[in-house]
């Protein structure tokens, strides 16, 4: 598993830009992997069914091992190539781009279109919002009550983020921490607390930071 990488929220996004009167719909999502991606662009190449072109990209994979690019009938390398090249200068995992265009009536170019397809999917993006998701181990400290302040108030100061709150006979305390931080973690709470509290590892996720 990665440590961390760049990825689009969750939610499907779309954005529509206008250029010399053709209309260009940017729709985004994360996907995880090339058949959810596939069934992503047919759905929406059977709602815009009258579009002029509905062109597209994706990246998924640790390693990027999946690329694909198709101008679906844009001339070649002027549609699904531009939008590949963005998710590639963002370092963006795991996403597929359909860009839906609709003609205006007024022919952009070869480089127009290179430029179009880029900003749509650039703007889109930006809409959307890109998120790091960092590999995260969950640590459980558990404290007594008399800790709670202290504790609480310097691990929200610090860069740590604390899940969650369990009050039982004594205090849980989950706490978000970076799989490389776990150990400075161990020994920052001991020397906090002088030895009193418990510390017990929990589960490794992802966290997803908003850029």
């Amino acid at each position: 598993m990665l440590s961390r990488y760049f990825t689009v929220r969750q939610e499907v996004g779309q954005h529509e830009i206008i250029i010399q009167k053709s209309r260009f719909i940017a729709h985004i999502k994360r996907v995880e992997s090339e058949q959810e991606a596939q069934e992503f662009i047919q759905t929406l190449k059977k709602k815009y069914w009258d579009a002029s072109h509905n062109c597209s990209a994706y990246m998924i994979g640790e390693n990027d091992q999946v690329q694909k690019a198709n101008d679906d009938g844009e001339p070649s390398g002027t549609a699904g190539v531009p939008i590949l090249e963005v998710l590639k200068k963002k370092k963006l995992k795991d996403t597929v781009v359909v860009i839906t265009r609709y003609f205006g009536g007024i022919k952009l170019g070869a480089g127009g279109l290179i430029r179009a397809y880029g900003k749509a999917t650039s703007e889109g993006l930006d809409i959307v919002g890109i998120v790091e998701r960092r590999l995260v181990q969950v640590i459980h400290v558990t404290i007594d009550y008399t800790w709670l302040g202290k504790i609480e108030k310097e691990i929200r100061d610090s860069d740590y983020i604390i899940k969650e709150i369990h009050y039982l006979d004594t205090v849980e305390v989950e706490v978000y921490v970076n799989e490389d931080q776990v150990s400075a973690f161990h020994g920052w709470i001991t020397e906090l607390t002088n030895g009193q509290a418990a510390l017990k590892k929990g589960k490794t996720d992802y966290l997803e930071v908003s850029l």
